[in-house]
């Protein structure tokens, strides 16, 4: 983590001064419109605590620089103005080599963070559930082990001893990255138990006759906001990329009295590091279970399509099929102008499973209650079943679910009529 330390005066503590830089490399195809990149850095940095961002500013590259990224000239001027703000951490919106992060540092005597760096601080900042926290440690182990250059300029250096802190010959970097090496297959026999566990709880979830509702969205679109005004709960909903990390669950009641859980999941970025889509798969795996999906959307936001397509690409990654519902929540409109709020309501009116909203102060969210009821409703099916008297618990599982139509009983057991979903026929026979 980034540490801060005391001020001179009692009782005051100094934050660390950062300029955020966004290269923005023209031989990029599709990149980001470098404005909107540098304010989502800025408002990355700004989610760190113990951070001052002093200045903040785009960097046209034609190519990037094997050794600095940065060529000679722009090198020199970024680190006058450096040195003038008195600046102790720079932050690079986007991937920097081990190389190049060692030679920036060498230049202009400061510490460097990339992207991946940064988002693994804030992360692990956030985290509070034991799989959190062991999910961002693991996948900070990782990073460091490929930046293990950084560290070690002096590759040449030897540790003799004992065996079990290293042999003659092994270069320190060696030794590093073996002692990285076990920390992660700890930290991975540490995180199996615990998904083990949530295995288990979610094994159990399936067997409540609930449907689940999923929130997904690009960080800061609004889905704690939305969360706790749907459920009355008290999640942590900030103006600040990454406000939660850790998914909660709460209970729902829809117009017709259906019942149905709703979960609120991490925000999505686009590009997250590698690490960290493979550290959190598990968690947004929720994801997976749910019966209908709520993709949350910033409307407001100059790039929401973009934002969009990101999620998209994610839900995409994470292997939910076409069969889930989503139904978009075009989230924000209270700070839409009024031409802005029209010309999004024809869109929506135009559009399949869409829904304009404000979390804030509740605007469109009856109407996004009865989009969820009746995409839960869709598809039921009629069927009949056959249940020997043993078969107690499955028959309640039934009736609490609220599919059941008609029963009557006779010699062998039980007959009932019932009407659900495909969801729910599945749910039944997992039990």
């Amino acid at each position: 983590m980034i540490e801060t330390d005391e001020r001179g005066g009692p009782g005051g503590t100094r934050t660390t001064r950062a300029m955020v830089l966004h290269p923005d490399i023209r031989a990029h195809p599709g990149r980001r419109d470098p404005e909107a990149a540098l304010a989502e850095a800025v408002a990355l940095a700004e989610a760190l605590p113990g951070l001052e961002v002093v200045g903040a500013e785009v960097v046209p590259l034609p190519k990037v620089q094997p050794g600095r990224l940065f060529g000679k000239g722009k090198l020199e001027e970024l680190g006058a103005r450096l040195a003038e703000a008195d600046v102790e951490l720079v932050l690079v919106d986007g991937p920097v080599t081990p190389v190049q992060q060692r030679n920036l540092e060498r230049d202009w005597k400061v510490k460097l963070l990339d992207r991946t760096g940064l988002i693994l601080e804030i992360f692990a900042d956030r985290a509070r559930t034991r799989e959190g926290v062991l999910q961002v440690e693991l996948a900070a182990l990782s990073y460091q082990r490929t930046r293990l250059v950084r560290a070690w300029t002096h590759l040449e250096r030897q540790r003799g001893g004992l065996g079990f802190v290293g042999g003659p010959g092994e270069t320190q970097i060696e030794a590093d990255r073996r002692a990285l090496d076990e920390a992660m297959a700890r930290l991975r026999r540490q995180l199996a138990k615990v998904v083990k566990t949530r295995e288990l709880h979610r094994a159990a979830r399936r067997k409540v006759p609930y449907p689940v509702v999923a929130l997904v969205g690009y960080t800061n679109a609004g889905k704690s906001t939305l969360f706790n005004r749907l459920t009355g709960a008290e999640v942590v909903a900030k103006d600040m990329l990454f406000a939660t990390l850790d998914p909660t669950m709460r209970a729902i009641q829809l117009p017709g009295g259906t019942r149905a859980i709703l979960s609120d999941t991490v925000g999505f970025i686009s590009d997250l590091p590698t690490q960290l889509v493979a550290a959190f798969r598990a968690t947004l795996e929720e994801v997976l279970e749910a019966d209908v999906i709520l993709h949350v959307r910033d409307i407001s936001h100059p790039e929401t399509e973009e934002q969009a397509t990101d999620v998209r690409a994610i839900l995409s990654d994470l292997g939910v099929g076409a069969e889930t519902p989503v139904i978009e929540v075009w989230n924000k409109i209270d700070l839409l102008d009024e031409a802005g709020a029209a010309r999004h309501a024809a869109r929506a009116a135009r559009a399949e499973e869409v829904v304009l909203a404000s979390a804030l102060d509740g605007h469109g969210l009856p109407q996004l209650l009865g989009a969820v009821e009746g995409a839960l409703g869709e598809e039921r099916q009629r069927c009949e079943l056959h249940l020997p008297f043993a078969e107690g618990r499955r028959r309640a599982w039934l009736y609490e679910a609220g599919v059941v139509e008609a029963e009557r009983e006779d010699a062998d057991g039980l007959h009932l009529t019932v009407r659900w979903t495909p969801r729910q026929a599945q749910r039944f026979r997992d039990l």
